[in-house]
């Protein structure tokens, strides 16, 4: 299971592996060998038996070929299909708060991409999963996934490998040598966590008939044999055989339809269940309510009482770990336990079979209310990147008990309390259009005319009007102005006046939204809402801004920001940063400005807020249009790749700005520059593009000449060329087939006007040397 994250080419991300990895060579080397023939490949084979370890280790081995990227999406604990393509969003980083279809932002982000993504655990969502990658791979030619999953998906060109158990020795009468013994991948796998809880342990002579006898009992199954490996801290090689036998003889016995290796795994994870204490197995049955895992603190909170003492917990979570039950992931400072999907599987079903199932899913539902109930009232303060942090830690949990409140009557309330009270985590981690996902499906599900009904309109639709879907905007707000009269709620229908007042701001009508604004900032003075005071002052500064009311912006930006440190707050504070540095700006005063923006990036960064580090990245590239040119053209090429996510710029009503200093630029640098700095800046990672911009990156070397007319993956393609590589030496290393080699190849001739290799090779020389490339 993944502890950390490490970064490879392409700014993706895959996890770090806990332990080694044994074995499997075989089907390593047939699994990269379809990758290069075929876009989509899917492991396929029983729980436990190594899938997903299979994936990640091919897809780590095959980086360097996926310039773009090499992305895991985890669907295990994904419960809701209708977020399956916002999860592979979220997973490939892409910021998006339009109101386009999910699978469009995705097509449009993967379109020109070489991409390769792992689809983990696909079974229980097999429908959405293949109707998913079916639409990718049409409107994506780069774009290649590796699947795993209990059956096949059954989408066109899916290319199957079934993942066998592992090689165990063979019990043919004769006994193996020990160095047999040991190239077994079974044996190799024992003998390895063996080593962990029993440091020292070897095969030897004396107990290789034990080890091999293991071997065979759990058909190679990987998850089987690290469990049964880690009895060997209590038992011998051969007491650990003999239960082993005695264990599966007698639940042969038993239910004879299962398939054999189903039902060797099932037997395992009895013995281990068995091996347990009952607080422990009560514990595992509890923890199996969570998705994503859970913190020590959490399950002390709702996996105690009936048996268990909070003060027990900590016991029990080590013992849990100690077997091999419970995972322990490391998350920064934190330390975080996860079952593996088999195992909390069966502790759902065992929960199940207790009749506590619906009251451990009411417990898990009561602590997602209060958690986000707490975040949303320390959002506003000192402590708002820990909150956001968190929520980011438990969002599968979250989606889990959301889930659980739409299927279970009399729960919708609740629903919509949790959907609402995250309102400002929907808007800080992009998820806008999960939040309308939940709130839309809520709000259909119970009619009644409450108080919880008026504030979940009101959040979504501020949600709606941040996607710029001012259709859907209009129609709620005039359903919860009017329950707020009805209800006499002074807070929600100033909420919906300054939900009306930005909607207005978006839409380029800098007068109305002063307006609504102004009553709105009113509104929220008179019932203490400091948020809807600071939000308010916000955008009515941008209005008066906009206008040429600079004494009023002046004025109220100073005064939100002033509320903002007083409450050492980061949100707010940035977005009031940006927008109170192009007032600053636009006064005159260039080097504040530039210094509030550089404040606001960094205040931005603990969200991975893209957008708003975009925005500012795109202030800066203004500011300097006047002074340095060709440095607010890089700026603007750093952030062109967001706005292409975005669908374009969120906030039009800025958009002036924009094409004031690309003009300026263009006069200054003319055509040819303009596109060579351009170019420059589009070319810069995102690291490097935030670093450029806070002035701690030097200008970009040796750019081409020109932007270049070839793909990333061409010029790739083009540098083997240059190398003197055939096209099976250029299909071998960048594992694709060679027949693909060749069409790159033919395509970078006819792009370049080229008809020999030579002349490509001569090409990258001068590119290398940022010379012009020469057509002789």
């Amino acid at each position: 299971m993944p502890v950390a994250a490490r970064n490879v080419s392409g700014g993706c991300r895959l996890p770090a592996e806990l332990n080694s990895f044994v074995g499997r060579r075989h089907e390593i080397a047939e699994v990269k060998r379809l990758l290069s023939e075929a876009r989509l490949v899917t492991l396929v084979g029983v729980g436990g038996v190594g899938k997903s370890r299979l994936a990640l280790r091919v897809a780590f081995d095959v980086r360097r070929a996926f310039p773009d990227g090499v992305w895991l999406v985890e669907l295990a604990a994904l419960e809701t299909p209708e977020l399956l393509v916002q999860a592979v969003t979220e997973t490939l980083e892409i910021p998006d708060r339009s109101a386009r279809t999910p699978i469009e932002v995705l097509t449009d982000h993967l379109r020109d991409r070489h991409v390769l993504i792992v689809l983990d655990n696909c079974e229980h969502l097999l429908v959405e999963c293949a109707a998913m990658v079916e639409a990718l791979m049409l409107r994506s030619a780069g774009l290649h996934v590796l699947a795993t999953s209990r059956q096949a998906l059954g989408v066109e060109g899916e290319h199957l490998i079934p993942v066998p158990t592992l090689q165990v020795p063979e019990a043919n009468g004769l006994r193996p040598s020990t160095e047999a013994m040991r190239q077994s991948d079974a044996v190799r796998l024992f003998a390895e966590r063996a080593q962990v809880v029993l440091p020292g342990f070897e095969v030897t002579n004396a107990n290789l008939d034990g080890v091999a006898g293991i071997c065979r009992r759990l058909d190679g199954i990987p998850l089987a044999i690290e469990l049964a490996a880690v009895w060997l801290s209590a038992l011998s090689v051969q007491q650990l055989l003999a239960r082993l036998d005695d264990r599966f003889r007698l639940l042969t016995r038993g239910a004879r339809t299962a398939l054999p290796r189903q039902q060797t795994l099932r037997a395992l994870i009895d013995w281990s269940y068995v091996l347990c204490t009952e607080q422990e197995r009560l514990l595992w049955h509890r923890i199996s309510v969570f998705s994503g895992g859970l913190d020590l603190g959490t399950a002390e909170h709702v996996c105690s009482g009936d048996g268990i003492l909070p003060g027990e917990v900590v016991d029990l979570v080590t013992g849990l770990v100690d077997k091999s039950v419970l995972t322990r992931v490391e998350q920064g400072a934190t330390v975080r336990y996860r079952l593996l999907e088999t195992i909390r599987q069966y502790g759902r079903d065992r929960l199940r079979e207790s009749g506590d199932e619906a009251a451990l899913r009411v417990r898990h539902r009561d602590w997602c209310r209060d958690l986000v109930t707490r975040a949303q009232q320390g959002w506003y303060g000192p402590d708002q990147v820990a909150w956001f942090t968190r929520l980011r830690s438990e969002h599968g949990n979250l989606r889990t008990a959301l889930d659980f409140c739409l299927a279970t009557p009399g729960e919708v309330e609740s629903g919509l309390v949790i959907a609402t009270a995250l309102r400002f985590y929907w808007i800080a981690a992009g998820s806008l259009r999960e939040g309308r996902i939940w709130l839309d499906r809520l709000l259909a599900a119970d009619s009644a005319p409450t108080p919880v009904r008026a504030r979940a309109l009101l959040v979504n639709a501020r949600l709606a009007a941040l996607q710029s879907d001012f259709a859907e905007v209009a129609p709620m707000l005039e359903e919860c102005r009017c329950l707020a009269r009805r209800l006499d709620d002074a807070a929600v229908l100033a909420g919906a006046t300054y939900v009306a007042g930005l909607a207005a701001l978006i839409q380029q009508d800098p007068a109305a939204a002063v307006d609504l604004l102004d009553a709105a900032l009113e509104g929220n003075r008179t019932v203490d809402d400091q948020m809807g005071v600071v939000n308010s002052l916000m955008y009515l500064a941008t209005a008066h801004s906009l206008l040429g009311h600079d004494d009023q912006a002046l004025t109220q930006f100073k005064e939100c920001l002033a509320i903002c440190e007083g409450r050492r707050e980061h949100w707010f504070r940035s977005y009031t940063l940006w927008l109170f540095g192009i007032q600053m700006w636009r006064h005159g005063d260039t080097a504040r400005a530039v210094a509030m923006e550089r404040e606001a990036i960094r205040l931005k960064e603990p969200f991975n807020d893209r957008l708003g580090i975009a925005l500012c990245i795109e202030a800066l590239a203004w500011m300097a249009a006047s002074q340095d040119a060709e440095r607010a053209v890089v700026l603007l090429g750093a952030s062109q790749e967001t706005w292409r996510a975005f669908g374009g710029p969120l906030f039009g009503y800025l958009s002036g700005y924009h094409e004031a200093a690309e003009m300026v630029a263009r006069e200054r640098l003319g055509g040819k520059g303009f596109d060579l700095a351009f170019h420059k800046g589009t070319v810069l990672a995102r690291t490097e593009a935030i670093a450029y911009a806070m002035g701690q990156g030097a200008m970009p070397e040796k750019p081409s000449r020109e932007p270049s007319p070839l793909t990333r993956r061409e010029r790739e393609i083009a540098q083997l060329v240059a190398k003197g590589m055939s096209n099976r030496e250029i299909a071998a290393t960048l594992v694709i087939a060679q027949r693909t080699a060749e069409g790159h190849v033919e395509h970078i001739l006819c792009k370049l006007g080229f008809n020999s290799r030579a002349q490509i090779a001569a090409w990258v020389g001068a590119q290398e040397d940022g010379l012009p490339g020469s057509s002789s």
